[in-house]
């Protein structure tokens, strides 16, 4: 599937990704390949992106990004809030 997350400073990350968990307001979910449209709220938190069958480059990474300690083909991004959309494999996240 494909993500995108923007920002109203620069376009963040623009990749094909094997999952993606974010902080909705009710709790973390997760989102695969597939998964029913949806439209959410984001609280505070971090999104995780699961990238094992992707290679997304360092270099194209802004500095926002961290590793997981335990798992270096996890990127975590720290969010304040912002609202997801999911549709069609598609999914594109507007932080703040």
């Amino acid at each position: 599937m494909y993500l995108e997350i923007v920002t109203p400073e620069a376009v963040l990350l623009s990749s094909e990704v094997d999952s993606v968990s974010v902080p909705g307001i009710g709790g973390q979910f997760q989102m695969l390949n597939n998964h029913a449209p949806i439209v959410a709220v984001l609280g505070k938190g971090e999104i995780k992106i699961y990238t094992h069958s992707s290679n997304i480059a360092s270099e194209e990474l802004s500095k926002d990004f961290k590793k997981d300690k335990v798992d270096s083909k996890i990127l975590i991004l720290p969010l304040n809030g912002g609202v997801i959309e999911m549709k069609d494999n598609k999914i594109i996240v507007l932080a703040d």
